[in-house]
Order: structure tokens, then sequence, then C-alpha cells
């Protein structure tokens, strides 16, 4: 079969489709045929193996062997390993792994739910890495309430799109930062109130919120502080680019920061699992939440995919078709 992989860091040059074996699944697991995924900031990271830390596990100046891409999936039960009762061959599931821009894969159980009807294979392809981090900042991080006022900074981005529904179904009134072409996407997935950042700055508005969710990194904790109600809590998700990634400085100045002051600062790293998978079908079930998909792209142009993807101009998410 094949698969979508690398052997030495740096941009999207360096991907390739090679011919690798198809995986067995073994006990507690299933075979995918993978009919889409998404790539995320994530796939970036590690593709590029910055920042330097991510190389830790991997290799520090070339992988130790080759890397496969890919976070999340959809596709059909090809086979069942010994003690799966939950899926059978054939079923339409979705979830997140590793190593999913592959024409097949082997995942636990526990990293697949079935696919909602009413979903295309291209929406839950898309689903798992960016809504998974999307609920669980807000409901479990931020512990978000109704009537509370809650702020996305990137709102037309890939998490930014599924933070305004799922905060819209939290009960929460939303509040979209976005550019102007964005505007009219925002309010289309249930933004109660748009931030035009070419023509405002949130930091100075003079509205306060109980959660800032911010896929931008964009502004300083300073600033943002300025709009986070006493107890509120800022949840910094991504920032950075390949050209000026991210620092580790820069969050343990946030952790510093964190033990002095009043609002509640939640750094997190995502964590699919069925459970929250579930939850997210059934909200994509329900109507109240859809993948936005800025472009779909063929498997053989995955580079293509990624080179959109770090251009940060894509609007909600990156899909490859397999």
């Amino acid at each position: 079969m094949k698969a979508v992989v690398y052997s030495e860091y740096g941009g999207p040059e360096v991907l390739r489709h090679v011919d690798v074996d198809m995986p067995t699944p073994a006990t507690g697991e299933i075979l995918v045929k993978v009919h889409a995924a998404a790539v995320n900031p994530a796939d970036w990271h590690l593709m590029r193996g910055s920042p330097l830390p991510i190389r830790l596990g991997s290799g520090l100046k070339k992988p130790k062997s080759m890397l496969r891409l890919g976070l999340d999936y959809s596709g059909t039960v090809e086979a069942v390993g010994s003690g799966v009762t939950r899926f059978r061959a054939g079923d339409a599931v979705f979830g997140g792994s590793s190593g999913t821009l592959a024409e097949y894969l082997t995942v636990p159980v526990t990293k697949a739910t079935t696919k909602p009807e009413n979903v295309t294979f291209e929406q839950a392809g898309g689903v798992a890495v960016a809504a998974t981090t999307a609920l669980q900042a807000l409901r479990n991080q931020a512990r978000v309430q109704p009537g509370q006022k809650v702020l996305i900074n990137g709102a037309a981005g890939g998490v930014g799109t599924f933070a305004v529904q799922i905060a819209k179904a939290l009960g929460a009134e939303v509040t979209g930062v976005q550019s102007t072409r964005n505007l009219e996407l925002v309010r289309s997935i249930g933004a109660d109130h748009l931030i035009d950042y070419t023509k405002d700055d949130f930091t100075t508005s003079g509205v306060r919120y109980d959660a800032v969710l911010d896929n931008v990194g964009n502004r300083s904790l300073s600033a943002v502080r300025r709009v986070l109600k006493p107890g509120g809590t800022y949840l910094p998700n991504g920032g950075g680019s390949p050209e000026d990634p991210a620092s580790i400085a820069g969050i343990l100045r946030l952790l510093a920061t964190s033990l002095f002051i009043s609002q509640k600062i939640r750094l997190f790293v995502a964590k699919p699992n069925q459970d929250d998978l579930q939850v997210l079908a059934d909200f994509m079930r329900a109507g109240t939440v859809t993948t936005v998909i800025d472009t779909c792209y063929p498997f053989a142009e995955v580079a293509a995919a990624m080179q959109h993807l770090e251009s940060g101009r894509a609007r909600g998410k990156i899909v490859v078709r397999l």
C-alpha cells in the first residue's frame, strides 16, 4: 500500500509517497481503509522537527527511521482484530491516530467511532484533532457555562470553526475574531459577534470575556488580560509559523506568569478518545457541528496540502481525499 512519509526534516518537499507493508490488526484493533484525512499544524511541527524538543524522541539531526504523516482519518473497516465486537467489516468510522495519510491504517478501537450517515468521509476526516482540541479546551479547561462570554481568536481556522460551534452548543455568547473575507463564514456557523482584526483590536474593545481561546497568538498576554474577567480563562492554542515558530521560552513565561495573576492560563494538549469522538459524532448527527472544509486535495498532492496549511490562510480544514 502507499503511505506518505519523511526521512529528513524540512518543508513539504521532504514528503514522499512510498510502498509499505499492509498492516494487520492486532488484538483490540481494526484495519481501516482510509477515505479521507486532514493536515494539521501538528503535522508541520513534526515534519520540520520544530521546535527542537520535538526531535528528542525522533532524532536530533534527522529522523531515526522513516516517519509517517497524518493524525486523523475517516474510512471503512476492512477487518477486525481478535476481541473486537463494536465494529465489523464495512462499518464507516472516523477518529484519530498517527500515520493516517496512508491507504490503510490499523487503530485501537478506543480511537475510533461510527461516522454519522449525514456526514461525508471528507467532513469526518477533518474532525478528530481540531474538533477534539476545541471541545476539550472549552468544556474541560475553561469549563464554559451557558450565558458566559467566549472569544475565539482565529475563528475561521480549523480549530476556530469548530470552537465557535461548540461554544454555542455549550450555551455561550460567542465573539469571533477573523479577517474581513471570513466575516460571513464565521457568522454563518453561529458567532453572535464579529471582530474584523484588520480594522479593530479585540484587546481594546472594552468587552470582558469569561474565556479566550487564542488560536493565533498575535497579542501579548498583558493585552489579552485586559479583556478577560477576573477568574477568566486564557487558552493559548498554537501560534507561530514555519518561519517564526512559537518558542519554548514563551511557553515557560506563560506558566510562570500564571502563578501570580487572578486569571487562569490553561496550556493543554488535546487527547482524542472514544468518548469525545462520540460526543462530536452526536453533535454532527444533530447538525449542531459541521466541518468547514477549505479545500480537498487528492492523495497525490499531499505536499500541496501542506503548503496551503503552512500559508496560514486556510478557512476551516484542509482535507486529503484518498
